[in-house]
């Protein structure tokens, strides 16, 4: 469709997916985005036939801390999204602006090798087009304006974010969608391992490109099971909102590394590679010997991975029954295994920064004098963000008084939205 097509369409088709995507309340903030998406191709680009393109942030809901030693996670999309017009160029050049950055990037798909410097995001999109040749699938150059509303430094996944887009623009130009979402997730992580040097894994990928509610299993990490939650979480009318606590001063490296390695150092005890491999029992059994040979805060750590993963089938098992009240119980639950067995809230290394503690103490206040919701670390910890489910009734209230004690703008309410990343040419 050309360019006033497109418009007409989002405008008078549109309704039901901006719905979807945004809620009712956000399609006219959101609409207004793709039309300035619009006009900022035509400024950059000129006058194309154009396509729209969406691809979501994530949140973690369970699962702490269990994806290194290949364990379950259940997390899911949310409201806030990085959006494109995209399009061919009949070139061996892709062209991008970033309105969100005022940046441009401009790559030739016929050199992609990775550079000498790994960072930044022009070695991200180099990354991402040789992931997709390495998957025997094809690429070609275009032109994209992009901008995005996905928080940065909030554990809600910016990059990841912007990867899973550039992967739904290239497979739907280039490849006749016949990729699947976890492809998308696969070729991410390609691109950070190689072009980054970052040893991440698929759970943000994953949850950006498969949208809505999903659990993950790990065990196999070569092909992790995905389980897609037919759950309408509009239907239970509650908030999910982020919590940002400011960050610590202290480097942080060394306590997200001493996680995977002490979990995987009681696995090592019985020549196992990783805690997925361990019979809980089996660990029971032989608890007094493996205080002494990892220590009792690997110990501990295990306890949470064992019970994490639990807690994540449990969540799934209430979500299928529409039991919305045990899904927060277990939330609650695998926040207080986090802060009392996994023990990511705050650095030893700082004691006397404690962000997170002091967020999660205010945020247990305030929802134990309602009854209601649910929270909990979000992310890796440390320093960062928490995370909670609030009745839509009092989110309003919860906003303000977080926002009282850790500074304006603090909190952010969203929701979780049922598409993953999408062409939304595909539904107008």
């Amino acid at each position: 469709m050309n360019l006033l097509e497109t418009k007409y369409a989002l405008e008078n088709k549109g309704q039901e997916i901006l719905e979807k995507l945004y809620t009712k309340e956000g399609v006219k903030n959101n609409l207004k985005r793709y039309e300035d998406v619009l006009q900022g191709f035509v400024r950059e680009f000129g006058k194309k036939d154009v396509k729209l393109f969406s691809s979501p942030g994530r949140t973690e809901i369970s699962g702490n801390h269990t994806d290194h030693n290949n364990g379950k996670v259940l997390g899911g999309s949310i409201n806030l999204d990085c959006i494109a017009a995209a399009t061919y160029n009949d070139s061996n050049f892709v062209n991008i602006v970033s309105e969100s950055f005022s940046q441009k990037f401009k790559i030739d798909i016929n050199d992609i090798a990775p550079g000498i410097e790994k960072a930044g995001t022009t070695e991200l999109l180099k990354g991402i087009l040789a992931g997709f040749k390495e998957r025997k699938a094809d690429i070609g150059g275009f032109d994209a304006y992009i901008t995005s509303n996905v928080i940065s430094s909030a554990g809600v996944s910016s990059s990841a974010a912007f990867e899973t887009l550039i992967c739904q623009i290239i497979n739907t130009l280039f490849n006749d969608g016949k990729l699947s979402k976890t492809d998308y997730a696969y070729i991410g992580k390609y691109a950070e391992n190689h072009y980054w040097d970052k040893a991440s894994g698929l759970l943000d990928q994953m949850c950006c490109a498969y949208g809505g509610l999903i659990s993950i299993d790990f065990k196999n990490p070569d092909m992790p099971k995905v389980n897609e939650i037919d759950f309408d979480f509009g239907a239970a009318k509650h908030d999910l909102i982020i919590v940002q606590t400011g960050r610590g001063h202290a480097d942080l490296s060394a306590d997200y590394s001493s996680i995977p390695a002490e979990m995987k150092k009681v696995a090592e005890y019985f020549n196992k590679k990783t805690l997925s491999e361990l019979d809980e029992k089996e660990f029971y059994n032989n608890l007094p010997k493996l205080r002494e040979y990892a220590g009792d805060r690997a110990v501990l750590r295990s306890i949470h991975f064992f019970d994490e993963n639990k807690r994540v089938e449990n969540e799934v098992k209430a979500l299928i029954n529409n039991d919305f009240d045990t899904f927060l119980k277990n939330i609650t639950d695998s926040g207080n295994s986090s802060w009392k067995y996994l023990q990511n809230v705050y650095t030893t290394a700082a004691p006397n920064e404690q962000g997170i503690t002091v967020a999660l103490a205010l945020s247990e206040r305030f929802l134990k004098e309602k009854n209601v919701g649910a929270t909990r670390v979000h992310g890796g910890g440390f320093a960062g963000v928490i995370m909670a489910m609030v009745p839509e009734k009092y989110s309003d209230e919860y906003v303000a008084y977080m926002d009282k004690f850790l500074g304006e703008g603090s909190s952010y309410k969203m929701k979780i939205r049922p598409y993953g990343s999408v062409c939304l040419n595909d539904f107008i």
